[in-house]
């Protein structure tokens, strides 16, 4: 305990010569492991820490088993929540603004560190695929009787990846990025 604390103390004094403040209120930690965590607090000086069961940190959900559910439930009503707003206007929009709104507001949160993605369970792999159906389903108008025709060839029109392919992509992209120094 005691290096961690040391090192706490030099992550805040290197911040404070930086001008810039620790928040104390926002500042987390979380026990990674299949157990519950067995410290209790962690006490840093003037400050005391009790672990959490999930913690955010640059806009992605880490739970202290690594499930990513809590990532996967953030993304999931995020997107349904820019899915119901879009649909509202969806009758006005053309198909190519649509393809835009698309990208920019469903998409991009299921794209967002999805190479960490790799080990996602079947059932989390699903609420994602549901995701982007839906978003499909929007773009050409597929509601009511229409909607149960198969989504395979609108993700081909528009050349969209089901979302398992998205992730293998990404890390393939990552992996050939890193061999060949780009």
């Amino acid at each position: 305990m005691s290096a961690v604390k040391c090192c706490f103390l030099e992550i805040k004094q290197w911040m404070t010569v930086n001008f810039l403040k620790l928040n104390d209120d926002k500042t987390e930690f979380i026990d990674i492991g299949p157990y519950i965590s067995p410290i209790q607090n962690l006490d840093l000086g003037e400050l005391c820490i009790s672990p959490v069961e999930k913690a955010k940190n640059l806009g992605f959900w880490f739970d202290h088993q690594l499930k990513l559910d809590a990532q996967i439930n953030a993304v999931s009503q995020m997107c349904y929540l820019n899915q119901r707003n879009l649909s509202r206007i969806g009758s006005k929009l053309s198909h190519e603004l649509k393809v835009q709104l698309v990208h920019g507001n469903i998409l991009c949160f299921i794209d967002y560190c999805n190479s960490v993605y790799s080990k996602l369970t079947e059932r989390n792999i699903q609420k994602l695929q549901k995701i982007q159906n839906n978003a499909v389903r929007f773009i050409y108008g597929l509601y009511g009787k229409s909607g149960r025709v198969p989504i395979t060839p609108y993700l081909k029109k528009l050349h969209f990846l089901p979302v398992r392919f998205r992730i293998k992509f990404k890390l393939s992209l990552l992996v050939f990025k890193c061999i060949n120094d780009l």
